[in-house]
């Protein structure tokens, strides 16, 4: 994404909200952070509690619904998913999780199954080779994004001849489970 568009998006974050409630604004993409798969954007807001009079990021959500959904409304044309964090040191056991936290929304629009309540949230962490291999798959355009790539190779796995075969013996085995 060029500057003249990233400018456009910090500007659009930070005029939903009061003036010096937002610390900063980082628009990132694929490489910048582990979180954003290849051809997705995403955008992290750092809200200055200390600034804003509030304690917790949940005060602030609150207080600011309308700031929120303003934002995610613009955004939606722009990024996958806005997340909002908030300064002030780590608390122990929260790293990664300054301050009050963090909240996190998906901008990107739901998949035909998803709205009809077909697909269950399945949530993985991936090393670095199994991560660069999801996102080579995206890029090779077999799937448009990481959560398509994992339903992809489960899929592919479900075709292939010796599924069956173990499918069977867990059904075997659940048989022999019954009879005790």
């Amino acid at each position: 994404m060029d500057k003249p568009e990233t400018d456009h998006i910090e500007q659009l974050v930070r005029s939903a909200f009061g003036d010096g409630e937002v610390e900063r604004v980082a628009v990132l993409e694929h490489g910048d952070d582990p979180e954003v798969g290849p051809g997705e954007t995403a955008v992290r807001v750092v809200i200055n509690l200390d600034k804003s009079g509030h304690t917790r990021l949940h005060a602030f959500h609150e207080a600011h619904r309308a700031a929120f959904h303003e934002v995610a409304e613009q955004l939606r044309p722009f990024a996958w998913w806005v997340e909002y964090r908030t300064t002030g040191e780590t608390k122990p056991g929260r790293e990664g999780r300054p301050g009050g936290g963090r909240l996190r929304s998906n901008l990107r629009e739901p998949e035909p199954a998803e709205v009809a309540g077909e697909l269950t949230p399945v949530m993985t962490r991936l090393g670095p080779a199994d991560l660069a291999t999801v996102d080579t798959l995206i890029t090779a355009g077999i799937a448009t994004s990481r959560a398509e790539v994992l339903r992809w190779a489960v899929g592919r796995i479900r075709e292939h001849p010796v599924y069956d075969q173990i499918r069977q013996r867990v059904n075997e085995i659940s048989d022999l489970k019954a009879q005790f």
